[in-house]
């Protein structure tokens, strides 16, 4: 059973769930009603929210209604063939056909399907996409204010892209230019990083046969007629699954699906099974993977066949056992880590991979160099864990975790997003597991807790390391000829078992006292909206939005400072660590252990967030959590401790991955990016590895802990929640805050490189890989917002001209992106970027093709149906933001010191809707101004 749910940190995944602790047994079932096709063979009883059915052609369909976010509706049409149905001479054919599908079909025309639906309101790569995976092509369509009307034009669409598709030589040889920039823009360290990870952990299998370079020859040879063999041989209705989720009726729903799939006739050609091989036991052991510029990492796994099984309730619940059991060890490497161990990470994960391998894979990220000893130290962890059992107390710490996410999913249930919901029973149906509620998992794990025992999961343990011998994968940035036999000896050697003890309690009493509660001194709302804005005698101000459209969740904010406005303009900063180690290193006498066991079981959490004008410790809880995740960012904002294990953690981290960003073209451009657009202001800029390596946690400590104690503090809290529960859980929490000093900003704002300047920079990567950025200096600050949203639609013709001539027309490049910025916390600093990784011959064609665009955009204006097709996905992405509490929260943060954010968000919709072609060219003419733009280029070193 599939049940889409956000653990903690010890998550890598959604998990699969059970379902109910009695269901009636199918026979009972079938007795009153045929199973939906999703469940037969399964105990488990069918989620009633979905309509399931059948066409007569075989193809299957799921539809249900969901009002989140409103008038949205979701599609999603599977196909059950992916990268690894692919034989020898098709590697890359299951991609291809993906993307001849969006080009067009018998029903509509070359590349018409992205501009009927952007006319619609879709935005082009989020609202609509296609992604092809190992065993699965999924098409996705994200319907923004659907309508019957446009729900079926788009489902006729999808079933022309789907069953008719025009593989034409000409789409042939455009899309041919398209994938193969997509490969060499994928090509690097981490993809063949990846190629030696799968050989090794796969081997023998189909998952571990992959490489680029395979890729890259059959692309190159692909044929309209090749490529139609593989689409007949796999795109048929009874390989294909349409799910639609929305806010439309089922039967509604149901009857499209029917209108536009039944008429599908599969081809004569049979799609024949496939084998994906089995694990091999006597597979080599070791490999050892060369790069330069990454860090060295180690990868451990145990393979055991995959096996399909119904996915009963008996068997969920076998699978929570493992999970359990993978999540205990977690616990306790992170736990390790944290203390300063061998090494900065190391999780164990247990799953299911690609209908392939049942696997146990353990990742390790040591500190320096030395993986022998983090992977003998990882290892004697493991070893314990195989010799003696848990203790009750970790069990319980565990249950109570898994427990209260599975509350909380409960609680939000109502509120879940459309787009997860399909997405959900579409990867339910690719691993062949069924779909229940969040009652019904919740359910079916506190049916077995009791039987979690010490016994129980020790035996649980045993099986998730039973299964192929231990196997190894070492990446290393220089060859050491040594390597693969110390390798092997690292993961045959015995080892010692070490405990780590993860499991005392810490309760809220563990907290250090605040002082006393405030009281309310001005209350006032910010009309016409219905918020409230309380002024509290500290000097605090708590801003409160009831709202229940996200049915027990509650977002809270607490913001203060000034960000990076704040921090010395002329000298480097230790910013880069504080994402961390602020929060790691704890609150008063509690380190992050402690905290981590004081929040165990509840929805209490804090994340710190770094903005241009303020300082955010952030965090999402519910109603009956609410006053203890105030108390926590009131104690950390008065008490902050400062570990120095985080601080040397996140040095050791930051060192060990730095010059991986050397290793691609992208990865040069994203570190030097931010710095550059601010004329190297130290406040925006990446630090060097000099800073990083001579970062100590007296340096951090004496940066962050006056910029933690000054500016009053604005919290705001939105939600399902009252105002007045909201102001009693404030006043004696941030509220018993001392009043705090105000803050004063004497920096200069950052200017931009000067205009016409050229950045020269080189990667260490791929010889074939370069990457183009454009710049043009624009404005910020809050006082024409305007102008700014000009720009926002600008940005999207813009993009959109870029993608047909770089990635249409010439295939220079997968992936051109136009962005505008317009600080709002600031009075300078907006730009107008245009990025692109192209080859590197082909450098001039960019800034050619991009200087061309703007000038066309400053001297003629654009047509009408480019305005509704850059203004409607816009609009529509708003409208839909505006539903959520997130969006409101990040438009009025700062409200309490600037009352014309409320303006500002009020301004949006007729702005965006007295936008014309007239406006757009005023801006491109005022702002991409001919020379005035900068230039970056990255090459490869020569």
């Amino acid at each position: 059973m599939r049940f889409a749910l956000a653990l903690l940190a010890l998550s890598t995944s959604s998990f699969a769930f059970a379902q109910d602790a009695a269901p009636p047994p199918p026979a009972a079932a079938a007795a009153t009603a045929p199973l939906p096709w999703l469940y037969r063979g399964s105990d488990i009883p069918p989620d009633a929210s979905w309509t399931f059915g059948e066409l007569p052609n075989g193809l299957r369909y799921a539809v249900r209604k969901s009002g989140v976010p409103p008038k949205q509706i979701s599609i999603r049409v599977a196909i059950d063939a992916g990268g690894m149905m692919e034989e020898a001479g098709e590697r890359g054919f299951a991609h291809f056909n993906e993307h001849l599908a969006f080009r067009g079909s018998a029903y509509i025309g070359d590349g018409e399907a992205k501009r009927v639906w952007q006319r619609l309101g879709a935005t082009f790569g989020s609202d609509t996409n296609a992604t092809t995976g190992p065993t699965q092509t999924v098409y996705k369509l994200d319907l923004p204010s659907a309508t019957p009307e446009s729900a079926n034009e788009s489902l006729h669409i999808l079933s022309g892209m789907i069953a008719a598709p025009d593989i034409k030589p000409g789409a042939v040889e455009t899309e041919k230019r398209t994938i193969l920039a997509e490969l060499r823009e994928g090509a690097g360290p981490g993809q063949r990083i990846g190629e030696g990870v799968r050989a090794t952990l796969y081997a023998g299998q189909r998952l571990g046969d992959a490489s680029n370079s395979k890729e890259q020859a059959s692309v190159a040879a692909a044929t309209p007629h090749t490529l139609r063999v593989f689409h007949d041989r796999w795109y048929r209705p009874a390989n294909t699954l349409v799910v639609v989720v929305g806010d439309m009726e089922p039967d509604v729903l149901e009857g499209l699906v029917k209108r536009n799939f039944s008429s599908w006739r599969p081809s004569i050609q049979q799609a024949g099974n496939v084998s994906f091989g089995q694990p091999q036991a006597n597979a080599p052991r070791a490999r050892v993977v060369v790069e330069p510029g990454v860090p060295t990492s180690v990868i451990l796994g145990v393979m055991r066949p995959w096996q399909v099984k119904a996915d009963t309730v008996a068997y969920n619940r076998d699978k929570q056992s493992l999970e359990l059991a993978a999540r205990l060890i977690s616990r306790r490497l992170e736990t390790r880590a944290r203390a300063g161990g061998s090494f900065l990470q190391a999780a164990v994960d247990y799953s299911d991979v690609l209908r392939s391998t049942n696997s146990t894979i353990i990742e390790i990220t040591p500190v320096g160099s030395d993986w022998r000893r983090a992977v003998r130290d990882v290892r004697a962890v493991i070893a314990d864990a195989l010799t003696r059992p848990p203790t009750q107390a970790e069990i319980a710490r565990e249950i109570e975790d898994y427990k209260s996410n599975l509350d909380a999913s409960v609680e939000t249930e109502t509120g879940q997003d459309d787009r997860e919901i399909a997405d959900t029973l579409v990867e339910a149906v690719n691993i062949r597991e069924t779909v229940a509620s969040a009652s019904v998992a919740r359910d079916v794990f506190l049916g077995q807790s009791e039987a979690l025992t010490p016994a129980a999961l020790l035996k649980a343990t045993r099986r998730i390391f039973a299964g192929t011998p231990l196997r190894a994968v070492l990446t290393l940035p220089a060859a050491d000829p040594a390597a693969q036999a110390r390798l092997l000896t690292a993961i045959t050697e015995p080892v010692a078992p070490v405990r780590v003890d993860t499991a005392k309690a810490v309760s809220m009493d563990a907290l250090p006292k605040l002082g006393a509660p405030a009281t309310v001194t001005g209350r006032s709302t910010l009309a016409p909206l219905p918020f409230e804005r309380i002024s509290l005698s500290n000097g605090s101000t708590l801003i409160v939005f009831p709202n229940d459209a996200e049915k027990n969740k509650i977002y809270v904010s607490a913001r203060w400072g000034g960000g990076r406005a704040a921090f010395p303009a002329d000298k480097p900063n230790p910013s880069w660590a504080a994402d961390y180690a602020l929060v790691a290193g704890g609150i008063g006498d509690l380190g992050l252990d402690a905290l981590d066991r004081l929040t165990n079981g509840r929805r209490l959490g804090l994340d710190f967030d770094l903005s241009d004008d303020a300082f955010v410790f952030k965090a999402t809880t519910g109603p009956a959590d609410l006053h203890d995740q105030l108390r926590l960012i009131a104690a950390k904002l008065q008490y902050p401790r400062f570990d120095a294990a985080p601080v040397l953690r996140a040095r050791a981290a930051t060192l060990a991955g730095y010059d991986t960003a050397d290793t691609t073209a992208m990865g040069v451009v994203q570190r030097a990016l931010p710095g550059w657009l601010r004329g190297g202001d130290p406040r925006w800029s990446a630090p060097t590895k000099d800073q990083i390596a001579t970062l100590t946690p007296e340096a951090f400590e004496a940066f962050w802990k006056p910029l933690i104690a000054a500016g009053p503090v604005e919290i705001s809290i939105y939600g399902d929640t009252t105002t007045e529960a909201a102001i009693a859980a404030t006043l004696d929490t941030v509220g018993a805050l001392p009043v705090r000093a105000p803050v004063t900003l004497p920096q200069p704002a950052p200017h931009g490189p000067a205009p016409g300047s050229t950045l020269e920079l080189t990667h260490r990567g791929p010889a074939d890989q370069a990457a183009a950025v454009l710049a043009w200096p624009t404005g910020a600050g809050r006082s024409d917002l305007f102008e700014s949203r000009r720009l926002d639609v600008l940005a999207a013709v813009f993009t959109d001209r870029m993608f047909d001539a770089l990635r249409e027309a010439d295939g220079e490049s997968y992936s051109p992106n136009v962005n505008s910025n317009w600080p709002t916390g600031l009075a300078s600093g907006g730009s107008f970027v245009v990025i692109s990784q192209v080859r590197p011959g082909s450098v001039p064609v960019f800034f050619q093709v991009a200087e061309k665009i703007a000038h066309d955009l400053a001297t003629a204006p654009v047509s009408d149906d480019e305005l509704t097709r850059a203004l409607g996905p816009m609009k529509q992405m708003y409208s839909r933001a505006a539903t959520g509490n997130m969006f409101w929260l990040g438009q009025l943060s700062g409200v309490s010191g600037d009352g014309t954010r409320v303006a500002n968000v009020l301004s949006l919709t007729s702005d965006f809707a007295r936008i014309t072609a007239a406006d757009l060219q005023a801006s491109a003419a005022k702002w991409l101004v001919d020379g005035q733009a900068s230039r970056m280029v990255v090459r490869p070193v020569k």
